[in-house]
């Protein structure tokens, strides 16, 4: 049969059970190819060749009658009356198509494209198979049907003579019926949309290396996709290096598929405009996972191997099993190691869990940096927590920075108290590393220990937080005072108090009040702090790869968070408080977070000290005894000249802030400039402004990719800007359209397509080529992660207090 459309070319139909006679079965009848067709009285006259499928007829000659359309005379489209007699189409009469009602009432539809330039025809010239398809899928896209390659013929020496080009619906797929203790049952339910259908575009060869199109058949026996819904089709979805720039960008800062997907429809302007849909958001993320697969262990290796090359200040260290599989890693990049160098006088150590997939605890090596934030010096990956493993990651760390830090502030985790003192040691010729238990994780066992009846119904608590967390107390009156409230309350007897007793040097402030930087940190909260920022990034799904591009991506939230600071701190200038001439002196030197805190101490100065004793000037110096309206029961001596002051309180010497008693006796003999020896230069806006040995540049491959996000990120920005100027002007968003495909085709001249492979190597780094020595770790059983951990009986009770009745 010959099916006409409107502008009276013919397409050949033909069934696929009668493909080799050429004939079409519908409704019982065969119909061959049309001998004639005219037009006749507002309707189509077709004669056919007839023949019926019972013996009892021969072929015979007749024809059919189409009516024309009323109102555009076009035979392709039927009114709406005529096309009710099949209800099971009528959901599709807002198809983006027409069609032709074959004589069993059979409907043939054809696309409806309006630009002529984007219609395929017979004899039309392509220079390459490429193109060929890249413009029939177009059609396709705009027609409402998809395409996929056919069949092909080759040449001896292998060129395509003949390629074949057919609708998606081609075809027939049987049903995947399996049996199940002799029962018949799908194995799962899918759908299908192959109906055989016969719509083709036929390539062919011609001299030289150009193809030329030598038959098409451009009707369907299916409905075609509407105008809502071609952008499902798969002509219309493309992962492009655009949309796999964002899914990439917001997995580095643990933004999900479907948070994505939502994002960039409010960026475009909606759904129909993102190009894909959120299942091939959620297949790239996938395809991500398995481009890396089990070669996670080699590629993060040899990723650290590339920066250190490019980087010298990148130091790590990693250390497989006998099996070959990575249970150690180390990392520390040039800025980590700088800020060592600057603020490693205290730092805090903790591990977190759940951050990767194989269960390997994350453990970061954080500090106090010049605005009062926590700053990160290195990281490590563990499989166990245990002393070989925290050894080794401990010995490192020293490696990389040259020296131990002045004091490191742990849990009470066993395994601490046998490392901290054997790797911080003066063994290596530095100088020892102070270990200091977090006091709040103690404080946190007194109810437990001693029940709640003592430490919530009496006094105890309030007795004894008065010595513990003192630190204007030296270390004789903090043991008398503990021993008179023990023996008040009888618990001189208690195993749990004599332990904490024996291991007062460890965490009570009166113990760390005669080194510098000492009483920086009583708690692990920075650590805790730094687990809940990380946290944020972290999944604990994440393979190695990812769980390195998370982590480069919260650095660089930590230290562009720093730069944010260190403007603020450089452009902008507090306001005094007092007259005193110190306060501005005061706030040029230090930042603005420490400024804050010393401007505190300069008014507590003026409204709170009471002078009790002031003695002669001797060498230049003042002696003084001064009383603490906050603190009545203490007198503080301090002595003060013009360049320098020393106060019993010993703030000064613990944190490296000025205290306010030491601020009252500089006021006091007229002091007005901030004296340079109580200016310690971690708290000085100056304090990192220095060059350092180590090379701060970072991996070729990292920064070109942060380079081309950038410059996707403002071309977008300005192709929104250009659309939003031509805003709902007709002529004025064509003349935008034609520039871009103009612009477009001139790129199809010069560059080549970047392959998803190529992209994502790019984007997460190469796969290794030759053997891999290095595999992924096994799954790690540690005590915070892989089962649930333990939960104590008033863990239990506290929890089961909060919910509601």
């Amino acid at each position: 049969m010959q099916a006409v459309s409107g502008d009276g070319a013919c397409s050949d139909i033909t069934d696929s059970k009668h493909l080799a006679t050429g004939t079409v079965k519908l409704d019982g009848r065969c119909y061959t190819s049309a001998t004639k067709v005219e037009q006749h009285n507002a309707r189509w006259r077709i004669d056919l060749n007839i023949a019926r499928e019972d013996y009892d007829y021969g072929f015979c000659r007749g024809h059919i009658e189409i009516p024309i359309c009323s109102i555009c005379g076009d035979s392709s489209r039927i009114s709406s009356s005529s096309a009710s007699c099949d209800p099971a189409c009528s959901d599709y009469d807002d198809s983006i198509s027409s069609y032709v009602l074959s004589p069993g009432g059979r409907r043939y539809y054809s696309p409806s494209v309006g630009e002529k330039q984007y219609i395929p025809f017979l004899n039309q010239v392509h220079d390459s198979l490429d193109k060929a398809i890249l413009f029939y899928k177009n059609y396709g896209r705009l027609g409402g049907f998809d395409v996929r390659k056919g069949t092909e013929k080759r040449a001896d020496d292998g060129t395509i003579i003949l390629k074949h080009f057919v609708c998606s619906c081609e075809g027939f797929v049987e049903p995947n019926i399996g049996r199940t203790n002799g029962i018949e049952c799908r194995e799962r339910r899918t759908v299908s949309k192959r109906c055989g259908c016969k719509a083709r575009l036929v390539m062919k060869y011609m001299f030289p290396n150009k193809y030329f199109v030598m038959s098409l058949i451009d009707v369907h026996n299916h409905p075609l996709a509407s105008e809502t819904g071609r952008q499902f089709l798969r002509a219309s979805r493309e992962m492009t290096v655009g949309l796999r720039n964002v899914v990439y960008d917001a997995a580095k800062a643990n933004i999900g598929c479907s948070k994505t997907y939502t994002l960039v429809k409010e960026m475009v302007g909606g759904y129909s405009n993102v190009g894909a849909t959120l299942c091939d958001f959620r297949n790239f993320n996938r395809d991500l996972k398995s481009y890396v697969g089990d070669k996670d262990g080699q590629m993060i290796i040899d990723k650290f191997k590339v920066i250190s090359e490019t980087s010298e200040g990148f130091y790590y260290a990693y250390e497989v099993d006998s099996a070959g599989h990575l249970i150690k890693l180390f990392w520390a990049d040039a800025i980590g190691r700088r800020n060592f160098e600057l603020y490693g006088d205290a730092m805090s150590f903790d591990a977190t869990f759940d951050t990767n997939k194989y269960n390997m605890i994350f453990a970061p090596f954080t500090g106090v940096d010049k605005h009062d934030k926590c700053v990160t010096f290195a990281c490590c990956l563990l499989s166990q927590e245990n002393v070989a493993h925290y050894t080794w990651a401990f010995d490192h760390l020293v490696k990389a920075m040259g020296r131990n830090p002045v004091v490191v502030i742990t849990d009470q985790c066993p395994a601490m108290k046998i490392v901290v003192p054997a790797s911080f040691s003066s063994a290596n010729g530095l100088i020892a590393s102070k270990h200091r238990l977090c006091m709040w994780h103690i404080m946190e066992k007194f109810p437990v220990k001693l029940g709640n009846r003592l430490v919530k119904e009496t006094d105890f608590m309030e007795k004894m937080k008065k010595y513990i967390w003192s630190s204007n107390i030296e270390i004789e009156e903090f043991e008398r005072g503990w021993e008179a409230v023990i023996k008040e309350f009888k618990l001189e007897d208690n195993k749990w108090l004599k332990d904490m007793y024996g291991i007062r040097s460890s965490w009570i402030p009166a113990f760390f009040r005669d080194e510098p930087m000492f009483g920086l940190l009583r708690t692990t909260s920075r650590s805790e702090s730094e687990n809940s920022f990380f946290g944020q990034f972290h999944k604990q799904g994440d393979s190695l790869c990812e769980f390195w591009l998370r982590y480069q991506s919260a650095m660089d939230r930590q230290r562009n968070e720093t730069n944010r600071l260190n403007h603020e701190s450089n452009s902008s200038l507090p306001s005094a408080v007092s007259r005193w001439f110190i306060e501005n002196d005061a706030a040029d030197l230090f930042t603005l977070a420490i400024f804050y805190k010393v401007q505190e101490e300069i008014i507590a100065s003026c409204l709170d000290m009471q002078i009790k004793r002031m003695s002669e000037e001797r060498d230049g110096v003042t002696y003084m005894e001064i009383r603490d309206v906050k603190v009545p029961d203490k007198i503080f001596k301090v002595s003060v000249s013009l360049n320098h002051a020393v106060c019993s309180c010993k703030k000064f010497v613990m944190c490296g802030i000025v205290c306010r008693h030491s601020f009252c006796g500089l006021k006091q003999i007229g002091v007005t400039k901030f004296p340079r020896t109580l200016v310690l230069n971690r708290w000085t806006k100056l304090a990192d402004s220095g060059t350092s040995s180590m090379s701060l540049a970072v991996s070729n491959s990292f920064s070109k990719m942060e380079e081309v996000s950038l410059k996707l990120t403002n071309i977008w920005f300005d192709f929104r800007q250009a659309v939003n100027k031509a805003g709902m002007e007709l002529d004025k968003l064509d003349q935008v359209h034609s520039t871009v495909m103009q612009l477009s085709s001139e790129l199809d001249k010069n560059c080549s397509n970047l392959t998803k492979k190529d992209h994502m190597a790019a984007m997460i780094g190469e796969q290794p080529s030759g053997d891999i020595t290095i595999l992924a770790p096994n799954i790690c059983k540690n005590k915070g992660n892989y089962f649930k951990r333990l939960i104590s009986e008033r863990e239990k009770a506290v929890t089961k207090a909060k919910k509601r009745v």
